[in-house]
């Protein structure tokens, strides 16, 4: 469906109540708008990305010479602007004329509105009917077709040109209005066929909202938690979801970021959702798998593994394995030469604050055994693994060489790599 025109935004009910007036601009009343704003003249044009009608009061026309008027026309022309409406009879009594004129010389639609109408009833009003058209009139073909939240949540996930006005129409389109205070949490399930394990979640969450949409082979959403929540969110939502989904599934979780932090955040948490859910189903978990149960992380538990495949898990390679080979060579040797599971024991010990304890109730060993292999390990690298100076190149390294063996799986899977 072809995007909304100028021509059509005029006759939006609460754009002909302002009475409006074209006095330039009559051949390009068909070019297609993308957005409406509102703004201060000497402000609006920096944001602007090009198709947007820009509404102002005029009251920065008002104390300027005529240059500096011309000027910002011409920014507009240049910033690929669809229109200026200006409201006459308060702020400006008539139209500069040099703004009319320079308007007319570029071609730019611009607009005298003659009656007072708040500004937000017709920005409200041409928005959804943009949104309703056409995803802001964006032509490219989606295979959601008119699945205005797949398409937010496809937009919001590749970081498309978006602006936090549209971003907000185009959510409470959907539904979704996060309240004060919320907490946004992206989230990516793999291998699910629709959205019911992303309800069950929000239901065990009580007072959650969710943007949800089943895309191929994926689903993904993005969580409101009420402000009001106590206690860690990456954490209830994990719980929730080791709960509601189904075994076998993959469920990546992103940061939590503040609703009202902007709509770059909100694209944030699902990108890292997005890129965690990559890792997991590339690289071999680090901790053992429970049975019977879908396999639930997060963007902070894979941390490391992020960091290290930033760019492209193939264009890490060879740094990963020469980092391997540095820290664990005599190890790996060891291990190529005996069956032991040394390099597995060594990474979790300290991704678990070498507690003894904890370390062998996860590998389901006695604490003997776990000696055992603590002294093996420090005997062959011939080191102490609990020396803090070594924790940090260890985990690194252990971390590398599970994700440097994932590659070699991923590869005969057919898997994709993070990008």
């Amino acid at each position: 469906m072809p995007a909304l025109t100028l021509r059509e935004v005029l006759a939006l009910d609460p754009v002909r109540a302002a009475e409006p007036e074209l006095l330039a601009g009559e051949a390009a009343l068909d070019r297609p708008v993308r957005w409406v704003h509102s703004s201060e003249v000497y402000e609006g044009a920096n944001f602007l990305d090009g198709g947007e009608l820009l509404l102002t009061n005029g009251f920065g026309l008002t104390d300027t010479d005529a240059e500096i008027r011309r000027r910002y026309v011409r920014e507009l022309a240049a910033r690929g602007a669809s229109g200026l409406a200006v409201e006459i009879g308060r702020s400006l009594p008539t139209m500069p004329p040099e703004v009319t004129d320079e308007a007319r010389r570029l071609g730019l639609p611009l607009l005298a509105l003659h009656r007072v109408v708040p500004f937000v009833r017709i920005t409200e009003a041409a928005n959804r009917a943009i949104v309703a058209r056409g995803l802001s009139g964006r032509s490219v073909v989606r295979p959601w077709g008119d699945d205005h939240t797949a398409a937010l949540l496809a937009d919001l996930a590749d970081r498309a040109a978006l602006n936090q006005p549209e971003v907000e129409a185009r959510s409470a389109l959907a539904g979704f209005h996060p309240g004060p205070g919320a907490r946004l949490i992206g989230v990516s399930v793999h291998g699910a066929r629709d959205v019911t394990s992303v309800d069950r979640a929000v239901r065990l969450l009580g007072g959650a909202s969710a943007l949800r949409a089943t895309f191929p082979g994926d689903v993904l959403a993005l969580l409101a938690l009420p402000g009001t929540v106590a206690g860690d969110p990456i954490r209830a939502v994990q719980d929730a979801f080791r709960t509601a989904a189904d075994p076998g599934l993959t469920v990546a979780v992103g940061h939590a970021v503040e609703a009202g932090s902007g709509w770059l955040r909100w694209s944030d948490t699902l990108r890292a959702a997005r890129t965690t859910l990559e890792l997991a189903l590339t690289v071999p978990s680090a901790e053992p798998a429970l049975p019977d149960g879908p396999l639930v992380t997060s963007a902070r538990a894979l941390a490391l593994e992020r960091e290290l495949t930033r760019g492209g898990i193939d264009t890490n390679r060879d740094r990963l394995a020469r980092l391997v080979q540095h820290a664990l060579g005599p190890l790996l040797a060891w291990e190529a030469a005996h069956p032991s599971d040394l390099v597995r024991t060594l990474e979790v010990h300290l991704r678990h604050g070498c507690s003894p304890t904890r370390t062998a109730a996860l590998l389901h060993i006695g604490r003997q055994s776990l000696y055992q292999r603590l002294e093996r390990i420090e005997s062959l690298l011939g080191l102490e693994i609990d020396d803090p100076d070594l924790l940090g190149e260890l985990l690194a390294a252990v971390c590398a060489h599970r994700v440097v063996r994932g590659m070699g799986a991923a590869q005969v899977r057919g898997l994709r790599t993070v990008a």
